[in-house]
């Protein structure tokens, strides 16, 4: 077969080029493969089943504030490893790997902007870091989140997406949660209200917290909400739990959301709210 070994490599082969990672997105809803680009385009909702997939800080600041207009709050600074935690992995390395699969410095950021032009700081949880898992630094990005908001005489508004507190911090992980109560009632004797869009997954003791706490509660559709998990509920109360349990629109029949809002109407439904409730005292001009 030398000749044919031969006849081979004179010929002309053009290499097989790869295809990028990722051109092609699988639908976590359907299954189905979405080019990327047409995901962006939709907004990360599948065009084809309307899953609204998770997205992060910089993606959420650019599809909710005006073009322009965002000005991101610089992270608090918070001790990173109080406890010297280990487990299988030392917790210095996993908040190093955290931030270098994100390029965030923690679960939260904040950031100064307008929304068809109504005044707002905006906080949004990054699950893609830990899990959007509430600790230190997180509970000191909600404080100074209000903080910044009762100085700019505007609303404070929270995209949540978490696992829960943060077991690696422990007990000071879980002082987040009388902490962050106390802010929004800082902000409510400001005058301010406190919006809530609860996003896939918001659960534990964030749920627990400041997720159930707004003035108005608004969740993406489809959005899985609430504290223990399914199968951990149902083992205890032993009993098979309603089709959609934990999900948005449940939780809306059930009176615990104000409403659920598909994500393409979410920002002009925001501006309406902020509207509302501050009787257009934030807009820009203003």
């Amino acid at each position: 077969m030398s000749w044919l070994n031969s006849v081979r490599n004179a010929l002309p082969f053009v290499a097989k080029k790869e295809t990028p990672d990722h051109l092609w997105h699988k639908c976590k809803g359907c299954g189905q493969m979405i080019f990327t680009k047409e995901l962006a385009e939709n907004l990360y909702v599948c065009p084809r089943c309307e899953h609204h997939e998770r997205i992060g800080p910089k993606v959420r600041f650019a599809q909710i504030l005006d073009p322009g207009s965002c000005n991101e709050l610089p992270a608090p600074k918070v001790p990173e490893d109080p406890l010297k935690f280990r487990d299988s992995k030392k917790y210095g390395d996993r908040i190093r790997a955290a931030r270098a699969a994100t390029a965030e410095p923690d679960a939260l950021i904040n950031a100064r902007g307008t929304i068809l032009g109504q005044r707002v700081v905006m906080g949004v949880q990054d699950f893609a870091f830990m899990g959007g898992s509430m600790g230190l630094a997180v509970g000191e990005a909600f404080v100074r989140g209000v903080e910044a908001a009762i100085a700019d005489r505007s609303p404070y508004l929270i995209f949540t997406a978490a696992g829960g507190a943060r077991m690696q911090e422990g007990i000071l992980s879980l002082m987040q949660m009388p902490r962050s109560t106390v802010a929004i009632q800082m902000l409510h004797d400001a005058g301010l209200p406190y919006i809530v869009v609860l996003t896939d997954p918001t659960t534990g003791g964030v749920t627990a917290s400041y997720a159930m706490l707004g003035d108005v509660q608004i969740a993406e559709p489809g959005a899985l909400i609430g504290f223990a998990g399914q199968r951990v509920i149902e083992s205890t109360i032993r009993e098979k739990l309603p089709e959609g349990f934990q999900r948005a629109e449940y939780l809306l029949d059930h009176g615990m959301l104000d409403m659920v809002v598909h994500r393409k109407d979410l920002r002009e439904r925001l501006a309406q709210v902020i509207g509302y409730l501050c009787g257009n005292r934030t807009a820009a001009a203003a």
